[in-house]
Parts: C-alpha cells; structure tokens; sequence
C-alpha cells in the first residue's frame, strides 16, 4: 500500500472548505432545521466537510420550486435548440473543470483521481453532449387512422412526445458524477426539472454540478439539489407526490422499497440495480487478455460497479493457469490513496462497506473456499481491502449468489457450452456479462441464450454513450444511455382531429 501523504489543490481545498448548501432554484440554502451531514475522505477516515442533512421540508420546497420552474417559468416555453446549447454550455463547464472535478470525486468517494477525470467524467461530457442533440429530435409521428364506426367522417391523427414534469432522481456512490448525468442528460434535453437527491456519502460533485447548471444559464428551479440520507430526503423524495417521474441508481434492495413507493403514486420509475456479472472463459480464448480483462472486470473501482466481472467462469482445461494468472495480478496491484498517480486500487466507500466484504470473503472460507490472492482488509487508516480471488466455491454459496460489491472474485470451472450458460444464468441478476473467446460465430450462438442487459464481447464493462445499459430481472427496470432513454423522460399524447 502507498502511504504518502497526498494534498489535493487549492481549488479543491477551496471548494471542499467552502460552506455547503443545498440548491433549491437558485438560492443556497441550509437544511430547514439547520442539521448536517459529515462527509469522509475514505482514504484515510477523516472528515473532509458537512453538508445540510435535509429532509421531508427540504424536499417539498425544492418539488415545489421545480413544479414551478416545469409549469409557470420560461422553461416551459424554451426551444429544443435552447435547450440543446445548454447542455453543451453545461458540458463545455464540466470539461473546463474537469481536473477539479476530479480531485473532488477522488476525496469524496477514495477512486483514483485518474480513473475520475478519463473515465467518469469524460463519460459523463460525452454523455450530455450526445444528449443534447436529442432535444431537437423528440419526435411525434402522423398515423392514418379509420375510426371505423364513423365511416364517413374523416380525421386528421398523430402522436406528440412531452416532458414527462418533475423528476426525482436518486443516485449511488460509487460513481456519483457520472450517475448525476446519466439522469440529467434525457431529463434536461427532454425539457423537465429535477430534484437530484445524491448518496449520503457522496454528496460534493452533485452540488458542484447545481453551481456549473446555473454558471450554463439554466433557470432557477430546473435543476435542484438537496443532500441528506436515503432514509429521509430519499424517502421523501420517493414518497412525493408532485414527483412525475422517478429514477433511481442503486442496489436492488433499495431500488424495490422505491418502486412500491413510485406504484403508490403511479409515478414512472427507472431503475438501475444490483448485479453478479458472469466473466465466461471459453477454451479458445487468449488466456493472457483472458486473465488481464477478468481481473479488470472485477477489480476496477475496487469492485464497487454494479456490473462488476464478479463471477469467473473458465472451460476446465484452462482454469488453474487463468486462476493463477489473475492471482498474480491481484497480489501484485498497489493499493493507495485516490491523489496518488501511481496507486491502482483505492479504498472502499466506508467503514461499513469494508466490513461488509470482509464479512462475505470470512463466509466464503468458512464454506470451503481456497483464497489464491488477497483474503483479508489492510490495516491501519482507510478502508481498504486486498483485491481477493476464490476457487473452490458452490454455485449455490452467498458469495456466489449475492452482490458483494468489492474487490472479490469467486471462479469456477467449466466442462461445455451448455454448462456456461446454464450457471451464468443461474442468478437472481442479469446486468452484464462478458464472453471471452475468438470463436465469433460460437460467441454469436451464445449471446441470446445470456439473460443479460448487456453482453461484452473479449472486453467487460466498456460503456458508450449511444449503447442503452440497464438489466433484466432484478437488476433493474428501464435504460440509462442510448436513444431508448429518452422514452423514459417523455409522454405520448395522441391527437385525433375531425376534420
């Protein structure tokens, strides 16, 4: 592990030291009853700031404020190609402060600070300016109809796509950027207001990003956002029933106590959930790019993606080399502080996290596994834990079943293609796997039997901003990204005029 001591810049000490306040149109406000929240730098435990802890008072005023910005502003009128130079203004900032955006997301959530800047946040530029060309091409469509019991009239029928209204959003922490724009992207090109509720942990880029929307000349009340817990702003904001829509990044256990609160309302909701994403080694494979991409699949982020390469499936003849490869790799990873250039795996989000995983990696070995890499947490400060490998573990073991969200791979053999399948789909989850091999016309056979919202081919958790991502079963309802996202941000009105 590094053990330098990492400063971040004066404007990341700047902004961080700057008192926090929630947006609520284009005021700063704090908490209505005044309390906060403490934000931890993950890389060594320390309190990095406080933001306002808001809760149910917090969250009508900002509904209130973007039901008002949706109906009565300016922003109900807008152009789509106003809307459309606002979301490249809003992008060209994010890129402008790209680098401070990234300490930012390095201190509040432990990445590294590289990782941040060319993966989360170019992904999130790309994203928005893709968005933003869809603002000017949400479409309706003429339709000749017959209306058959007025034979002798005639009618004139077309469809009309509208901004869904208020959407309450409702993000993760583990890309917490990243996840903000995925849900401001549709929802700002789609002409609706948001009330962005980020995670607990997590809270400081979201508020920068409140500041960059209204700095891109967004109105007051178009984007608002309101730090506090899950258990009260999210709930609330959830529960709201002034919220038309409702999207949510998250685990699946949270992501079900949102929908039933949505169903109470018949408020649309998304949802981005959980997973345990196979990594599926076929025997022609390149066993080296194999290896490299399966430990990459599963240890990038420390893990904590819920698309995570987490379980390792290889055709038998090739398991033990495989295994031996990405033990080697997984040892020999520095693990170190976010700042630190040179560190490969950063901390876990919290406390509670690394005990969650450690507690999951001491099951699997009381169940019988063999721990090849890794195995245990380091200490000192921090929340660290050792990138880990098992073998030797049964399909049907919580550590295989269950999202762990970290740094763990559990790895089974294989005898056939059948066999693949068969436990690759034996999840309660069905976000993302990947294939390894050359055989492209075997791989072509396999890719619809994978119950899986996406499929990667020879590479694992390479997203783009015109690929839809979301999962089936219990990893999620909807899509982020691609064309298929703005459906979920507009309603269809058909229009029949006798004429």
């Amino acid at each position: 592990m590094s053990n330098s001591q990492f400063s971040p810049s004066v404007a990341a000490l700047d902004f961080i030291q700057h008192p926090h306040k929630c947006l609520i149109g284009d005021q700063w406000v704090d908490a209505e009853d005044g309390r906060t929240l403490t934000v931890i730098n993950p890389a060594n435990g320390e309190q990095i700031t406080t933001v306002p802890s808001g809760d149910k008072a917090d969250i009508d005023k900002a509904v209130a404020m973007a039901r008002k910005t949706f109906e009565d502003s300016d922003w109900s009128r807008i152009k789509p190609v106003d809307r459309q130079k606002l979301l490249w203004n809003f992008a060209d900032l994010i890129e402008k402060n790209a680098g401070l955006l990234a300490e930012i997301e390095s201190l509040d959530n432990g990445k590294s600070v590289v990782i941040a800047e060319h993966v989360d946040i170019r992904l999130a530029i790309d994203f928005l300016r893709y968005m933003a060309g869809f603002a000017t091409k949400i479409e309706g469509r003429s339709v000749d109809v017959s209306v058959p019991f007025m034979p002798d009239a005639q009618f004139h029928g077309y469809t009309r796509r509208e901004a869904v209204g208020v959407v309450g959003a409702i993000v993760a922490w583990n890309f917490p950027l990243l996840l903000a724009c995925w849900k401001l992207g549709p929802a700002l090109a789609s002409g609706c207001t948001v009330v962005l509720k980020p995670a607990d942990e997590t809270p400081l880029t979201a508020l920068m990003l409140g500041k960059l929307a209204l700095e891109a000349g967004y109105p007051p009340g178009v984007l608002n956002v309101v730090t506090g817990t899950g258990i009260e702003a999210g709930s609330a904001l959830a529960h709201h029933p002034d919220v038309d829509k409702l999207t949510f990044t998250g685990s699946t256990e949270v992501g079900k106590l949102i929908g039933k609160a949505a169903m109470d309302t018949m408020t649309r909701v998304t949802l981005e959930l959980g997973g345990k994403s196979p990594t599926i080694v076929l025997e022609d494979a390149d066993m080296q790019t194999a290896a490299a991409g399966a430990a990459n699949a599963i240890f990038f982020n420390q893990g904590q993606v819920c698309c995570a390469g987490s379980r390792l499936y290889v055709q038998k003849k090739h398991f033990d080399n495989v295994v031996a490869d990405i033990s080697a790799i997984a040892e020999g990873m520095t693990l170190g502080h976010g700042l630190d250039p040179n560190s490969q795996m950063g901390p876990l989000i919290s406390a509670k996290q690394q005990n969650r995983v450690c507690n999951y990696i001491e099951q699997g070995r009381s169940s019988g596994a063999t721990i090849t890499a890794g195995g245990s947490a380091l200490a000192g400060p921090g929340f660290y834990v050792k990138p880990t490998v098992m073998v030797d573990v049964n399909q049907n073991s919580s550590v295989v079943q269950e999202e762990i969200f970290g740094p763990v791979l559990v790895a089974m053999p294989f005898d056939d293609i059948e066999e693949a399948v068969r436990i690759a789909n034996d999840s309660q989850y069905g976000l993302g796997a990947s294939i390894w091999s050359n055989n492209l016309s075997q791989v072509h056979r396999m890719i619809p039997r994978i119950k899986s919202g996406s499929i990667w081919v020879n590479c694992h958790t390479a997203l783009d901003p015109a690929l839809p991502f979301g999962g089936y079963k219990q990893s999620g309802l909807g899509r982020e990204m691609g064309s298929d996202v703005i459906e979920h941000y507009t309603e269809v009105k058909s229009v029949l005029m006798s004429i």
